[in-house]
């Protein structure tokens, strides 16, 4: 057995697996999985913990701990007429660290990424959760994904367009969810581009800025995430999360107005609402969750909201991962109850029962 997991991921709990392999190339990969095969031991890909929650029994698998490195770069084509900024493409191992590849990005002028700054995790789990933030997604700059096929056994170059990237969401989460362990991205990045200043809370702080650089902007970006205790801070004393923990929901118009009716109707003006087209819209997951009852700072024993962000799940000291599933679906329950909207949580969750609206069973 290993030692417990709860050391290697952000919230801080779970037990251990049945075995632990570093891998450091598709070689080492290939023989990992050959010997968790011949063993039965079902695998389970880590990479920086930070999605992650792990059951207090542990997994009874094998971690594959993903630190396959380095960063090489190809050149695209020229953009559209020459009306658009030339492109580079920036190919990074799925060990690599997120922030540390967006620096770097930034660093050389090149832009798509400068709104994910400050995220926890590594390069090769962007791509399953599609993550963003800010006005930006990885799904915007992905060209290709390098994965390996646990069920052909074999290596796979997935273009981006048949990754069906979605909110948060792609074939690796979801449709295929376990097949595959991703171990290279290609980012399409603009050199010279300018930074993405589409989100307004970032809009209204740029405004202050007197240069708009991609660092200047990155720098924003983290200082934004900081003030909600959204980055790796082993000071903050709500360091211990996933970050945000349940997406925004997606729902239909009508459901959104139903929503706004009754959030009239209490005297909370008016929620966040953003059309998404084909008669969708997505509601703020924290404005439901704190117009629910749920202030910033709610405890429930050892777990409780980010006194930051409502959106975070906090494991404090002695905290387990059945007191965080607890509350989550505690969480989860008031929503629901008060706004007749059903959260889905956004973590990965291993060692558990996971019920199809992604929360384990208690």
């Amino acid at each position: 057995m290993t030692g417990p997991l709860a050391d290697r991921t952000t919230l801080g709990v779970g037990g251990p697996a049945r075995r632990d392999i570093v891998v450091t190339g598709i070689q080492e990969l290939e023989h990992a999985v050959r010997d968790a095969n011949a063993q039965g031991l079902p695998l389970f890909v880590l990479g920086g913990g930070s999605n992650l929650v792990v059951a207090d029994a542990g997994v009874p698998g094998c971690v594959l701990d993903m630190r396959i490195r380095g960063v090489t770069r190809s050149a695209s084509p020229p953009g559209r007429g020459g009306e658009e900024p030339p492109t580079e493409t920036l190919i990074a191992g799925a060990g690599e660290v997120w922030d540390d590849f967006v620096a770097r990005a930034c660093q050389e002028d090149l832009a798509g990424v400068e709104c994910l700054s400050g995220i926890p995790g590594s390069v090769g789990a962007t791509p399953i959760q599609n993550v963003g933030a800010y006005g930006q997604e990885v799904a915007e700059t992905i060209r290709w994904v390098e994965a390996f096929d646990l069920e052909r056994q074999r290596l796979e170059h997935i273009p981006a367009e048949a990754c069906e990237f979605a909110y948060r969401s792609s074939r690796f989460k979801h449709r295929e969810a376990g097949r595959w362990v991703v171990t290279r991205v290609a980012f399409e990045l603009k050199r010279g581009g300018e930074p993405t200043l589409n989100y307004s809370e970032l809009q209204r702080a740029a405004e202050a800025l007197p240069s708009r650089s991609l660092s200047a902007v990155r720098d924003l970006v983290i200082q934004l995430r900081r003030g909600k205790s959204m980055v790796l801070d082993p000071t903050d004393p709500n360091r211990r999360s996933c970050g945000s923990f349940f997406t925004n929901p997606v729902v239909t118009d009508a459901v959104a107005a139903r929503v706004a009716s009754a959030a009239s109707a209490r005297g909370l003006g008016s929620p966040p609402s953003f059309p998404q087209g084909n008669g969708m819209s997505k509601l703020s997951a924290g404005w439901l969750i704190e117009r629910a009852g749920l202030s910033k700072g709610t405890r429930q024993g050892a777990v409780g909201l980010s006194s930051r962000h409502a959106l975070a799940l906090v494991a404090h000291d002695e905290a387990t991962a059945e007191d965080v599933v607890r509350f989550a679906w505690r969480v989860r329950g008031e929503v629901e109850r008060v706004w007749g909207v059903r959260l889905i949580p956004e973590p990965v969750f291993w060692g558990f029962d996971v019920l199809e609206d992604g929360l384990p069973r208690l």
